[in-house]
C-alpha cells in the first residue's frame, strides 16, 4: 500500500512531466528524438542494471539474513558494487563512442536533424544508468529490511529532475534540458536517496575486490540470465518504437499513451511486485512452500481482480482523460484523440502487466531466473512477426493489439511453467472472485462509456474535468454495487489494508 501510494503520487508527478513535454514540444521530430534517446540507456539498464541489480541481490540477501550472515551480505554489496562499476562503466564508455551512432540508426525516420538530436540526448542519458545500476544494489538492502519508504520516493527524485530541467533550461537548451535533467535525477533519485537509507540502517560500503566472493559468484549465477534474456516486458516499447518511426509523431503519442496506460500498472503491479518479493524470497528460503503458494496465488488474484476494474476505467474515460493531461500548446486536440485510441486498446492487458509482475519475482524468489528469461526470449522472437504483420495490417494501431497480445502469451507462459515445476499451482488462484471483478468491471464500464456517450459534446479543461469526475463516481457506484451483490471480498480486503 506504501509502494502503490508513493507510485500514484510519482505517476501524478509524471503527468505533470508529460503535460509540460507535449505543451512545450508537442508531438514531431523533437519529441520523437526525445522518446528513441531512452532506447539505448534502457537497453543497458536492461542488460547490465534492470532487475538482476535489486530483484536478485534481495533474494541473496535475505538468504544471508535468515542465516545470520549479515557481515558476509555487507560484504557481498561492496564487492558487487566495486566490480559492476568497472563493468558497467567500461560498457557506458563503448556505448557512448561506438554503440550510439549505431544504434540510433535502427530508429532512423531519414531525418538527419532527428537522429542528430537523439545521439545528442542518448549520450547525455547513457551516464545515468551506472547510477541507476548502484542504486537497485542499494535499494535491495532497505527492501530486505522491509523498509520501503526509500524505495518509494527515489522515482519522485528521478522525474521531478526531468521537469526541473526541462522548467530551467528548456529556453536556451531546447528539448536536451530534459535530458539534462534525467541525468541529474537518476543521481539525486535512485543513487543518492537509496545510500542514505543504506548509511541510515548502519550499512558501509567498501572498497573492495574479490572476485572469489560468494555473493558475487551467486549474483553473477542469478543475475546472468536475467541479463542475457530478452522479454517482451522491456522489448515491447522498442518494437512499437522501431515500426511507428515512419511518420512523424506516431512515437510520441504512442509513448504517450504508454506512459498514461502504466500509471496504474505501477500502482498495483509494479508496486505490489517489488512490496512482495523480499517477502516471497523470505518465505521460500525457510521452506515454507505452502505459504509462499498461497501467497503469490492471493497476491496475483488480487492484482487481476483490481486490474480488471481499473481496465473498465481507462478504456471508457480514455477520450476526456488525453484531452485533459495531454491536449494544450503544441499538442492538438487531434494528436489528443489519437492517443485516447492506443490507451484505449492498450488498457485491455493492464491485468495481464500486472499479474507478470509477480509471477517473474515468483521465480526470482525461488532462485530460478533462467526458465523464465528462455521462455520469454523464445516469446519475443516469435511475437515479432505478429507484430509486423498487424502493423501491415492496421497501420500503428495494429501494434497496440499486438502489444496486447504478446504480453498474454508472455503472462501464461510464466504461469504454466510455475504451475508445471511446482512452484504456484494455478489451481490456487480464486477464479470465482476473478470472474466477480469481471462481471463488476463490465458493468462499471458501460454505465461510464453510456454516461459520457449522451453527455453534451464540448471542449475545454473544465469541461474534462467534470467528465472525468462524474465518470469516476459512476464508475465507483457501480463497480461497488455489483461486487456487494455478487458476494466478493475485495472492497474488504482493500478497506482492511488501509486502515492497516
Amino acid at each position: 500500500m506504501l509502494l502503490g501510494f508513493f507510485a500514484l503520487v510519482s505517476r501524478a508527478i509524471g503527468l505533470v512531466r508529460d503535460k509540460y513535454i507535449a505543451y512545450t514540444f508537442g508531438a514531431g521530430h523533437q519529441t520523437d528524438a526525445y522518446n528513441i534517446a531512452f532506447n539505448l540507456p534502457d537497453w543497458v539498464n536492461y542488460l547490465l542494471v534492470g532487475g538482476a541489480a535489486s530483484i536478485s541481490f534481495v533474494t541473496i540477501l535475505s538468504r544471508y539474513r535468515e542465516q545470520g550472515r549479515d557481515e558476509d551480505g555487507e560484504v557481498a554489496l561492496s564487492v558487487i558494487l566495486n566490480t559492476m562499476a568497472l563493468v558497467l562503466g567500461s560498457a557506458l564508455l563503448l556505448a557512448e563512442f561506438f554503440i550510439a551512432p549505431w544504434y540510433i540508426r535502427l530508429y532512423s525516420s531519414g531525418d538527419p536533424a532527428q537522429d542528430a538530436l537523439a545521439l545528442y540526448m542518448t549520450r547525455i542519458l547513457l551516464p545515468g544508468q551506472l547510477f541507476f545500476f548502484a542504486g537497485g544494489v542499494l535499494a535491495s538492502v532497505a527492501l530486505v529490511r522491509k523498509q520501503f519508504s526509500y524505495q518509494a520516493i527515489s522515482p519522485l527524485v528521478y522525474t521531478m529532475g526531468i521537469i526541473l530541467g526541462g522548467l530551467l533550461g528548456a529556453h536556451w537548451l531546447g528539448i536536451p534540458s530534459l535530458a539534462w535533467g534525467a541525468l541529474a535525477g537518476s543521481v539525486a533519485g535512485p543513487f543518492l536517496v537509496n545510500a542514505y537509507a543504506v548509511r541510515r540502517s548502519g550499512g558501509r560500503w567498501r572498497p573492495v575486490l574479490d572476485f572469489h566472493n560468494e555473493g558475487l559468484r551467486d549474483w553473477v549465477k542469478m543475475s546472468l540470465p536475467m541479463m542475457l534474456g530478452v522479454t517482451v516486458v522491456f522489448m515491447d516499447s522498442q518494437i512499437l518504437q522501431y515500426f511507428a518511426k515512419h511518420a512523424t509523431g506516431d512515437i510520441s503519442r504512442m509513448m504517450n499513451a504508454k506512459k498514461l496506460f502504466t500509471a496504474p500498472m505501477a500502482i498495483i503491479g509494479q508496486a505490489a511486485g517489488a512490496a512482495s518479493l523480499p517477502f516471497f524470497a523470505s518465505l521460500y528460503s525457510r521452506g515454507m512452500y505452502e505459504d509462499f503458494r498461497n501467497a503469490v496465488n492471493r497476491s496475483v488474484t488480487r492484482i487481476i481482480s483490481i486490474a480488471l476494474l481499473l481496465t473498465s476505467a481507462m478504456f471508457a474515460m480514455a477520450r476526456p482523460l488525453c484531452d485533459l493531461v495531454l491536449r494544450g500548446g503544441h499538442y492538438t486536440h487531434a494528436d489528443s484523440l489519437q492517443t485516447a485510441m492506443f490507451l484505449a486498446v492498450f488498457s485491455l492487458s493492464l491485468a495481464l502487466w500486472s499479474s507478470q509482475a509477480i509471477y517473474i519475482r515468483a521465480f526470482y524468489a525461488a532462485e530460478q531466473t533462467l526458465p523464465p528469461m528462455v521462455a520469454g526470449t523464445i516469446i519475443t522472437l516469435v511475437s515479432l512477426p505478429m507484430y509486423w504483420s498487424l502493423y501491415a495490417h492496421f497501420g500503428v494501431i495494429g501494434l497496440a493489439w499486438a502489444s496486447n497480445l504478446a504480453i498474454l502469451a508472455h503472462t501464461v507462459t510464466l504461469a504454466v511453467l510455475l504451475h508445471k515445476r511446482y512452484l504456484v499451482s494455478l489451481d490456487g488462484l480464486d477464479y470465482k472472485e476473478i470472474l466477480r471483478s469481471l462481471g463488476a468491471a463490465s458493468i462499471s464500464g458501460a454505465g461510464v462509456f453510456v454516461l459520457l456517450q449522451i453527455a453534451p459534446a464540448r471542449s475545454g479543461y473544465i469541461w474534462d474535468i467534470a467528465l472525468l469526475t462524474a465518470g469516476c463516481c459512476a464508475w465507483a457506484a457501480l463497480g461497488f454495487v455489483a461486487l456487494h451483490l455478487t458476494g466478493s471480498a475485495l472492497p474488504a480486503q482493500i478497506l482492511r489494508r488501509r486502515k492497516s
